[in-house]
């Protein structure tokens, strides 16, 4: 006779699993896969209609997907969320229209705002509540973003790396079109944009090492070593990129999203020094290591970059990952001060000069773990301790 699982177990098992299926069945009649003609690849590792890495596996796979699942109903960290949101500096257009130029704004997540050759260029905008399809589940954001996409002013050029709920959102980027002359995005990921109603003429798509400049801009699309997708179905048929912006005064590099691999060398060598390099730091485990960067990769990635100045994205913003959200920043900072890397970690809303970054102060500790007495607002800025660099 089959054991039966008691019956309140068996109900708290079945959320999980009818969201999942809302999950499938929502993506997949929403996000169609685009299908992306081999005749566009000529750089990347393209065949049997998907997009490979060239080193290590692209994703955890159905098992390994079960398993992270499981895992993270059974083993996330009580921290992975801050009691009460994280700093942030409120922005405004005025601010923003007011600042030198080679200045940036962290924004949240992945969403970091340039201003360059006298215009504004923006990576991977999230605005949302949530990094999902549904705007009721799914990971929900820490703070609220320090400016609004209807208070940013004109955006040259969106700048995205992969096709990612918490790098892509749909909404955010309709809200996005009428004030963006540009996006630029890796194959496949444009004809999503196209077909959710961005202009034709307003997109271009890109494979590893091919360029365009608008303007005094010159944007490289690099290799960079993930996966892509927005439903279980359509799976590595869009390419993921990182990005090089180099400026008549300045060059920058944006991970997106990225494992630790060879190419952060051969992206060095090629279009390095860079002044700075916003790398992935957040979201890791070992299970999914080939895919995300655990805290000494992502130094070591800043490093093979020739980086003068590195600034850890990637966290602050959402709960992704089993570990602790303060833990990346904790990580980065403790192992940058060991080898003698300079640091930049700005809140949510500070400008960052480009040329002479500040170290910034260790934002992440002023939001007390669940317990703690805590200051709120203003004060509990101030009362954060320095970084250690």
């Amino acid at each position: 006779m089959k054991r039966r699982l008691p019956l309140r177990r068996g109900r708290w098992l079945l959320i999980p699993l009818s969201l999942c299926v809302c999950f499938m069945a929502y993506s997949s009649i929403f996000e169609p896969a685009p299908a992306v003609p081999a005749e566009r690849v000529s750089k990347s590792l393209f065949h049997d209609g998907r997009f490979h890495n060239a080193e290590g596996s692209s994703k955890l796979g159905f098992v390994g997907g079960v398993k992270a699942l499981y895992r993270s109903f059974t083993e996330k960290s009580p921290l992975s969320r801050p009691e009460l949101p994280v700093p942030a500096l409120p922005l405004t257009r005025a601010d923003l229209l007011a600042a030198p130029d080679l200045s940036l704004w962290r924004l949240g997540h992945s969403t970091v705002l340039l201003k360059l050759a006298g215009k504004f260029w923006l990576t991977d905008p999230v605005f949302a509540e949530r990094a999902s399809p549904l705007g009721f589940i799914g990971p929900k954001r820490f703070q609220a973003p320090p400016i609004t996409v209807a208070e940013l002013p004109e955006i040259e050029a969106v700048i995205l790396s992969h096709d990612h709920y918490d790098h892509l959102d749909h909404d955010t980027v309709l809200a996005l079109a009428a004030k963006t002359g540009h996006f630029l995005a890796p194959l496949g990921v444009g004809d999503r944009l196209i077909a959710w109603g961005v202009p034709a003429d307003k997109v271009q798509q890109f494979d590893w090492w091919q360029e365009t400049r608008i303007g005094e801009l010159r944007l490289v699309a690099t290799p960079a070593q993930h996966f892509s997708g927005r439903s279980p179905f359509d799976g590595d048929r869009t390419l993921w990129a990182s990005w090089v912006l180099i400026a008549p005064q300045v060059r920058v590099f944006f991970s997106g999203d990225s494992g630790y691999f060879s190419g952060f060398r051969a992206i060095g060598e090629k279009f390095g020094p860079f002044d700075v390099t916003l790398v992935e730091n957040g979201a890791y485990n070992e299970a999914w290591a080939a895919i995300h960067m655990h805290p000494e990769e992502t130094v070591q990635a800043h490093i093979d970059l020739q980086g003068r100045h590195l600034v850890p994205i990637h966290n602050g913003s959402f709960d992704l990952a089993l570990h602790a959200w303060t833990d990346p920043l904790d990580q980065v900072s403790a192992i940058a001060a060991q080898r003698q890397v300079a640091l930049a970690t700005p809140r949510f809303g500070e400008r960052l000069d480009i040329t002479r970054p500040a170290p910034g102060i260790a934002w992440w500790r002023a939001a007390p773990e669940p317990g703690t007495p805590r200051t709120t607002g203003a004060a509990a800025i101030e009362a954060a301790p320095a970084s250690p660099l």
